[in-house]
């Protein structure tokens, strides 16, 4: 699991620094090109076996999923690595939320009490005063909310499909929803939606090709070795352990130039840190 939290650190680096001169929008598009590669491949060598029949819940993981990619790859521009990976990892807090919310899953005293410590670290680190944008942070934090939903379909998408059609889904519409961002960009920019709107440039050197293939294959990597924990060690286990991503990202943004994080935000993120894994462990207990 340390590998796969590397990798999806690398990734966020990745796009940060490919961020400096392309759209978001257009991150997303070259990340999920190269991934569908392999996945049609895996497809073709190894034909799905599913019994289907939820094909709106399919789409709707995807288009989810693609909008809380736009909103990662946002944050790490305007927020920074640390944070907007920390932000990212509120998505237990959240999915244990919407269970109970949405499908009437039951929490105990430990699971209520791992949500409320997650939100008071979210509070340390979203700092809603006048030295960072509150559009920003909600944008940030917009990322783990729609990762919530997104897992949370998952729940129901496995029983009726096969893995590889619930992630291809999400790299189709990885591709098709860019394509459109970036068409009314071109006609009809509009700067408000920045995170949602944007244009096409070419990439002017190898360095730029070279930096959108690794964009693809560490998310890639990230997301193979993530599969791979799930299914040879404890679900617990393996979340707890990816919170080093955070830690992760904090040091490759340290080494990219971004300022350490203050007390305030250190303190917001064990918190989550904290909450995430506690929720996770309890899961865990439960299943």
């Amino acid at each position: 699991m340390l590998g796969a939290a590397f990798f999806f650190s690398l990734t966020s680096a990745i796009s940060k620094w490919l961020g400096k001169e392309f759209h978001i929008v257009q991150l997303v598009f070259f990340r999920n090109i190269v991934g569908v590669v392999f996945i049609v491949s895996s497809i073709w060598q190894r034909p799905l076996r599913q019994e289907g029949g939820k094909l709106g819940l399919l789409i709707f993981r995807g288009v989810v999923g693609t909008l809380s990619l736009y909103m990662l790859f946002y944050a790490i521009q305007t927020l920074g690595l640390g944070r907007a990976s920390t932000y990212q990892y509120t998505y237990p807090i959240f999915l244990a939320l919407f269970s109970w919310l949405l499908i009437g899953e039951t929490l105990n005293g430990k699971e209520w009490m791992a949500i409320f410590v997650g939100f008071t670290g979210i509070l340390f680190v979203f700092r809603p005063d006048l030295s960072s944008s509150l559009r920003d942070n909600a944008l940030g934090l917009g990322n783990a909310l729609l990762t919530a939903i997104s897992y949370l379909s998952i729940r129901q998408l496995g029983v009726v499909y096969d893995t590889r059609a619930i992630i291809l889904s999400f790299m189709l519409s990885g591709i098709v929803m860019p394509i459109l961002s970036m068409l009314v960009g071109t006609y009809y920019p509009m700067e408000h939606l920045d995170f949602l709107i944007g244009t096409f440039k070419w990439p002017e050197n190898v360095w730029h090709w070279l930096g959108f293939l690794a964009l693809g294959l560490t998310a890639l990597l990230g997301q193979k070795m993530l599969t791979q924990s799930f299914t040879y060690d404890k679900a617990g286990r393996v979340a707890a352990v990816g919170y080093s991503n955070i830690l992760f990202s904090v040091l490759i943004g340290f080494l990219m130039g971004e300022a350490i994080p203050t007390l305030s935000m250190l303190t917001g993120m064990l918190l989550i840190i904290t909450g995430g894994i506690l929720v996770s462990l309890a899961k865990t207990k439960n299943a």
